[in-house]
């Protein structure tokens, strides 16, 4: 009984695996179908739905696509719409490589081309020479080649460049001297067809091309293959040279990009032989200047088939105004060679003047002018670079420091006599006031106040003879408030340079708090100073100075396009002090310039209600260039806005080196009064 029953249970086991098996292999077979039958069905929408579709994309992946030169880019306006920069046509004959060109063919071409075209050959180096008599002497160059050399390259030890290194190492002076005229004229056009990358489009001529250059070119483009021209463009400037420094520059076609740049220019799409902004706001803008380039298909390996066509960059409007802008420059023009004339200026050699509004950060006009072999020059961009010892302009946020710190308190009167500090020389002011208080610190440009001061923001009280122990403290709360001001930092001006200044790494001496609160410490660049004086003005808030106003869209005609973007005014921080500490700074600055005895009258007529401080300080230059501070010297400035009580502009005018102490002649020239007197009458004129 028991070997029976083992029988069925393997029969009734045996049929159920069978059950399974059969299953599985009718999902298989099902899966099977359905991959075929998927398969099928995605082979006929490709190979017959689809095939016009793929066929399309084929043919549109083996377009040869290539970019045209650079468009020309948008205008440059100022804040009135009047054109500063705009572009002019140029004739300009290009070479692009033909994929398909042989090396003897290009050699052909370049004898032939250079028949028609006058080359400037004086650009001709004799590595040109060499490499061309290479190219037309391929035996008597390979025989330059060693048999171990060769063998070295057969190795892997040596690469092709090695040997054409080897080759141009071994071209002999005798073997180029010997150059024909024809043979020079095609190397040097050889050379220009082949700087750069290979495909790449490479201008030949763009200056002074004749008609019949052009024609040569325009009518035999297609015989001479790679050979075409077109329009190019360069920039014009309306005004001549007013502003055009900070203008900026333009690369050429030959230039392309800046080397030091290339990379990241690359990466953003950028061509080698691309026209970029190389300085100023020509390059801070790059973005919205730059124009969008043609695009071609090639059709029978050398002509083009225009496909987009290029666009002029977008337009930039600037804060600049550029009829005061040209009045500015007038007048610095004069007054720096009438200055150079007085007697004591021996070391004087520029001035500079900014203004600006002090509400919005806009800059209204700027410029520096030079003085060098009779001659005068731009130096505008000293402004933003070439740091002066600032003197008592910085004296209103000075005494903020002392108001803050509960050091003085408003209306305070203090005895103006010389200070005497345990160790160091008298300090006193101009000359001895008496008993004054903060108003009249201000506007006599008391040193005196500044000093007794700053000692009692060091925690002391001033005795004549005193030892002054260094406070870094003190220090930091003075140099905190200047660079709340902007003073000793970067402005954030929207150019691509700007400098610091000189900040004192460490304080060593106690003294030295002294000249700090003072302005004679550490140095301050005009464009710092003008921020200064518009936080000043506007009641305490320092505003982002800035030359861009507003970008537009490009048209196709002279017309302005639409705005597509505003600059919006920019406040860095807030003064940190209280409303009535601040009005009482500009209570200062405006008895400085309308009191009776205001170190400031005179700077700026009454009738614009203004307000504003004079600075005088001790400056030292090295005159024989070698590296060692020598002379000592003066420098004058004047930091002011108008009208004070609801500004509508503000102005600082510098003269470093005006004239120098300790002379025979103690003539100091009032050069940096004149220039502030005329261009403020200029302006609300």
């Amino acid at each position: 009984m028991k070997k029976k029953k083992v029988t069925i249970n393997k029969k009734k086991k045996s049929s159920f695996i069978d059950e399974i098996l059969q299953k599985r292999l009718l999902i298989i077979l099902i899966s099977v179908i359905v991959f075929f039958v998927v398969v099928f069905i995605k082979l006929y929408q490709v190979m017959i739905i689809d095939n016009h579709k793929y066929k399309t994309k084929l043919k549109e992946l083996s377009y040869d696509i290539v970019e045209g030169a650079s468009s020309p880019r948008g205008r440059i306006l100022d804040r009135n719409h009047k054109v500063i920069v705009d572009n002019t046509a140029t004739k300009t004959i290009y070479y692009k490589k033909n994929k398909k060109i042989t090396t003897e063919e290009e050699i052909d071409l370049a004898y032939e081309v250079s028949k028609h075209l006058n080359l400037d050959m004086s650009k001709l180096t004799d590595t040109a020479k060499k490499e061309f008599w290479i190219v037309i002497h391929p035996v008597l160059a390979e025989e330059k080649i060693t048999k171990k050399e060769k063998s070295l390259l057969e190795q892997r030890k040596l690469t092709k460049e090695d040997l054409k290194d080897k080759k141009l190492e071994r071209v002999t002076n005798e073997e180029i001297s010997s150059m024909t005229l024809e043979e020079n004229k095609a190397a040097y056009l050889y050379y220009l067809m082949n700087k750069g990358y290979t495909y790449d489009e490479h201008t030949i001529k763009t200056d002074d091309v004749t008609d019949e250059e052009y024609a040569y070119i325009s009518e035999n483009n297609i015989e001479l293959k790679g050979f075409n021209t077109r329009l190019d463009w360069e920039r014009v400037y309306p005004y001549g040279d007013i502003f055009k420094n900070i203008l900026g520059k333009v690369s050429t076609s030959n230039q392309g990009l800046p080397v030091e740049e290339k990379e990241e220019y690359l990466k953003k799409g950028y061509s080698l032989n691309d026209r970029v902004g190389i300085s100023y706001l020509e390059k801070q803008y790059e973005e919205y200047l730059k124009g969008k380039k043609e695009v071609y298909q090639v059709v029978n390996s050398h002509e083009l088939k225009l496909i987009s066509e290029g666009k002029r960059g977008n337009d930039i409007v600037l804060s600049i105004d550029i009829e005061l802008q040209k009045k500015l420059e007038e007048i610095i023009n004069e007054e720096v060679m009438k200055t150079k004339t007085e007697a004591n200026t021996k070391y004087y050699d520029h001035s500079s003047a900014i203004i600006a509004d002090p509400k919005t950060g806009e800059i209204l006009a700027m410029a520096s002018k030079k003085i060098a072999n009779g001659k005068i020059i731009d130096n505008t961009e000293s402004i933003l670079t070439s740091p002066i010892t600032p003197g008592s302009v910085i004296k209103g946020a000075s005494i903020l420091v002392g108001y803050n710190t509960g050091s003085i308190k408003i209306g305070e009167v203090m005895l103006d006599e010389c200070v005497k500090i345990r160790g160091t020389p008298e300090k006193c002011s101009f000359k001895t006031l008496g008993r004054i208080n903060d108003i009249t610190a201000l506007s006599k440009s008391s040193n005196v106040y500044q000093f007794k001061a700053a000692i009692r923001v060091s925690g002391y009280e001033y005795k004549r003879g005193m030892g002054l122990p260094l406070v870094q403290d003190a220090f930091d709360k003075y140099r905190s408030m200047y660079h709340s001001f902007g003073l000793g930092v970067k402005t954030g001006i929207d150019l691509p340079v700007e400098s610091l200044g000189y900040g004192a790494k460490e304080d060593k001496r106690a003294g030295n708090l002294l000249d700090f609160v003072i302005g004679q410490y550490e140095t301050y660049t005009p464009i710092q100073l003008s921020q200064y004086v518009s936080t000043i003005a506007n009641g305490g808030s320092r505003m982002r100075p800035h030359l861009l106003k507003e970008v537009r869209k490009s048209t196709d005609t002279a017309e302005l396009g639409k705005v597509i973007y505003t600059y919006e005014p920019v406040v860095q921080n807030k003064i940190d002090t209280k409303d009535e500490y601040m009005s009482r700074v500009k209570e200062g600055f405006y008895a400085v310039v309308n009191a009776p005895g205001g170190y400031g009258r005179g700077y700026m007529d009454p009738k614009y209600s203004p307000a504003g401080k004079t600075g005088t300080s001790q400056s030292f230059i090295d005159t024989d260039n070698n590296g060692v501070i020598d002379t000592e010297t003066i420098t004058s400035s004047f930091v002011g806005y108008a009208p004070s009580d609801n500004p509508q502009m503000s102005i600082i005018v510098t003269s470093p080196n005006s004239s120098m102490p300790n002379t025979r002649n103690a003539y100091s020239s009032l050069v940096t009064m004149r220039i502030t007197k005329r261009l403020t009458d200029a302006y609300f004129s």
